[in-house]
């Protein structure tokens, strides 16, 4: 399923096989969290070059649901999608978005943010609901604790994950691969703990979660590099849910081989721009290098690329292109005049090409730190 095929310091290339095709990692997952990326068609995510993407068992859950997503032929069918699909659990969504949820050892029983309808998700639930998506990779339905939790809850959350991780790898699609997740919060000793528990599981592949949830990122930093340096070397290893380029390119230098965030959509939806401050070739290999050498994460960014908000005033009659060391056929084709028109006059244009410059400067991102293992 997995093969690493170069290092550099702890840093892997490698690729990972899935029934969809093979995925060259590592790699970013842009988020089409109910089954679409934010203003972009399934042809537009795969021509800005992504391998694969994301969607999200809870919201999936609630529209269409499961009997209507197996009706509907599975989420490749349906949204006319032929490379890999990773769903995640529904885990976070329930912490995060229910007006109302109550965890006990079942599962999760939560009020609907949509509608207010009563729902539970259970172990054997999230797994049956993954299979009716049809998804290539899983992720096993976990108890996620606050960021700024005490030692108890994250023990807590911990346990009861690995607990609900067995019943996941009982009644899993053994056609998907199924992925388990690390817990135990700021505390390497709770990392440790969940490790060996699930490694004595066994899962397809690895995720750190628990993270981006509140914490500092110097406590972010510190359990990643911790947690990486434990995982098994023959397994992918997953950052769930972060982050920004620069703090990628670190984890990437740790070995981290797969991620996922809202960040480069979200940016481009309020007009916030991640462009290119020279020749990505060489701005990403000065900051793998910065990376491993453990230079700052500021340092890493400033190597990396410049926040352009295409909104401000400035760009009224600035008719240079909004990024001419990108790729994209946003850069390559339109001013930053033109960009900045289209957000003040509210045409929906604007996101759609928003989101692919900043997509697509992810995944450019990922191909260049590719490149440099």
């Amino acid at each position: 399923m997995f093969k690493v095929l170069n290092t550099k310091g702890m840093a892997r290339r490698g690729v990972l096989e899935t029934l969809h095709g093979k995925i060259q990692s590592p790699f970013f997952m842009p988020i089409a969290t109910k089954g679409a990326v934010k203003s972009l068609s399934s042809g537009d995510v795969r021509d800005i070059g992504a391998q694969i993407i994301l969607s999200n068992t809870y919201h999936l859950l609630l529209r269409p649901g499961n009997e209507g997503i197996r009706k509907l032929g599975g989420l490749h069918k349906l949204m006319k999608w032929d490379r890999p699909i990773l769903t995640d659990s529904g885990g976070y969504q329930v912490f995060s978005l229910s007006k109302i949820n109550k965890t006990d050892e079942d599962g999760v029983a939560f009020q609907s943010h949509i509608d207010g309808k009563r729902i539970k998700i259970t172990p054997e639930g999230s797994m049956a609901m993954q299979s009716a998506i049809g998804s290539d990779i899983v992720m096993q339905f976990d108890d996620v604790a606050a960021g700024d939790s005490s030692r108890v809850r994250y023990e807590e959350a911990m346990e009861r994950s690995l607990r609900w991780a067995r019943r996941c790898k009982d009644s899993y699609n053994h056609n998907q691969k199924l992925f388990g997740i690390v817990q135990g919060g700021t505390y390497e000793d709770l990392r440790e703990l969940s490790i060996k528990g699930l490694v004595n599981i066994g899962f397809d592949g690895y995720a750190i979660g628990g993270l981006s949830v509140g914490e500092s990122r110097e406590h972010t930093f510190r359990i990643t590099k911790y947690v990486a340096s434990l995982l098994p070397a023959d397994k992918p290893r997953y950052f769930m849910g972060g982050g920004m380029p620069e703090e990628i390119v670190y984890y990437v230098s740790l070995g981290v081989d797969m991620f996922d965030c809202v960040l480069p959509t979200r940016n481009a939806r309020h007009g916030n721009l991640f462009v290119w401050t020279r020749n990505p070739k060489e701005a990403v290999n000065d900051a793998f290098e910065l990376a491993q050498d453990g230079a700052s994460d500021a340092r890493i960014a400033q190597s990396l690329y410049k926040r352009v908000t295409i909104t401000n005033e400035q760009y009224e009659f600035d008719e240079s292109l909004i990024d001419p060391y990108s790729d994209c056929p946003t850069s390559l084709t339109y001013s930053k005049a033109y960009l900045r028109h289209l957000f003040k006059t509210e045409e929906l244009l604007s996101y759609r090409l928003a989101t692919m410059q900043n997509l697509r400067f992810y995944l450019r991102l990922m191909e260049e730190l590719r490149a440099c293992i």
